[in-house]
């Protein structure tokens, strides 16, 4: 009798502890939106490498979720709130077009913090993040300089917001630095994503002289589109040498890993705070890919150079005098570009052959 007592305590003290893990706390629910299919090289496939890192990172405490291919406006409201409803703790917006939306659904969950990619604007639950792409762009520019033998650089990009005319710019500058002759023409998509228009004003491009080509748009069609007609290119987002293992010379990659780690353990921790984040090469946020070996090694020691002095902080990409294509000084002689001019960015400078489109 005893031995069948003992042997229901120890039933019931088994059940007790299997129970256990039910009440302990739950993974935090972490949501992304992301404004293009993941595939394997561009914007939101990088973004995607930082929420498995983050993931990675915290594992246990953390359960993620994503939504690709998420047209700017009112379905991202609707992405958005419904995570957000879903009792999502932490919601990370990756695209430019998302932040009204964003903001207007923060404001009827004050609960939830979300994160916006390359706005500006924040609120109390609401951060921003960016990185400094114009210093990868303006070593992309640097190395088509040394490179070119037309002189020509073609440059497809989705939409003349400041972040893209901040690379366009950059690029010029870096590239005008050592081939004054040197200059940039640009075609819109008017999309973030289509590989299709893509390819199409790549080709225009190089149909017109230039002999690298590179783009602000999310898919790999500009350097496909190089490779098949010989001519070089730079990606971007991602290392896309794989589409293109001629044609490719670098790529200005992005690394969000280590941000979404941070944000989301401050936000576990209960300290996290709405800040506006913008890092580049020193904080880890960029980074060129392996240099191709048809780069000469007398540009590989100047990239490596210029690098080092942007970590620095010895070198600013828009050091002046910087002079816009109608011959107005921006910054002038001894100064550098303010990051509050950068953010406001609306004017090509010299050395863009092309003009802005009309608002």
């Amino acid at each position: 009798m005893q031995h069948g007592k003992k042997t229901l305590l120890a039933i019931l003290a088994a059940g007790l502890v299997s129970a256990l893990p039910a009440t302990a706390a739950e993974p935090a629910k972490i949501g992304f939106v992301y404004v293009s299919p993941i595939g394997d090289a561009g914007w939101t496939y990088q973004h995607n490498l930082g929420r498995l890192q983050m993931e990675k990172a915290l594992a246990g405490k953390v359960a993620t979720k994503y939504v690709e291919n998420v047209p700017e406006g009112a379905d991202a409201e609707r992405v958005v709130r419904d995570l957000a409803r879903d009792g999502y703790k932490v919601v990370f917006a990756t695209s430019f077009g998302y932040m009204n939306p964003t903001l207007k659904v923060a404001k009827q969950f004050p609960g939830t913090v979300f994160e916006h990619a390359t706005g500006y604007k924040q609120d109390k639950n609401v951060g921003v993040y960016n990185a400094r792409f114009y210093e990868g762009r303006y070593l992309n520019g640097v190395i088509a300089g040394k490179m070119t033998k037309s002189h020509i650089a073609g440059y497809v990009a989705a939409f003349p917001i400041p972040e893209v005319l901040q690379g366009i710019n950059a690029f010029a500058q870096g590239m005008r630095s050592v081939d004054p002759k040197a200059e940039l023409r640009v075609i819109w998509t008017n999309s973030w994503y289509d590989p299709g228009k893509e390819r199409e004003a790549a080709m225009t491009l190089i149909s017109q002289g230039a002999d690298m080509v590179t783009h602000h748009t999310d898919s790999t069609a500009v350097v496909q589109a190089a490779q098949e007609r010989g001519v070089y290119a730079f990606g971007y987002h991602s290392d896309m040498s794989k589409y293109g293992p001629k044609a490719q010379l670098t790529a200005t990659t992005h690394l969000w890993g280590d941000f979404y780690t941070r944000v989301v353990g401050e936000v576990l921790a209960g300290t996290w705070k709405p800040t506006n984040v913008w890092g580049g090469f020193k904080d880890g946020m960029i980074a060129l890919a392996p240099l191709n070996p048809a780069v000469p090694k007398d540009v590989r020691d100047l990239v490596g150079k210029l690098e080092g002095e942007l970590k620095a902080g010895t070198r600013h990409p828009f050091a002046g005098p910087v002079v816009d294509q109608d011959g107005k000084t921006r910054v002038a002689a001894g100064q550098s570009i303010s990051d509050a001019d950068l953010a406001r960015m609306d004017y090509y400078v010299q050395g863009v052959a092309s003009k802005l489109p009309k608002k």
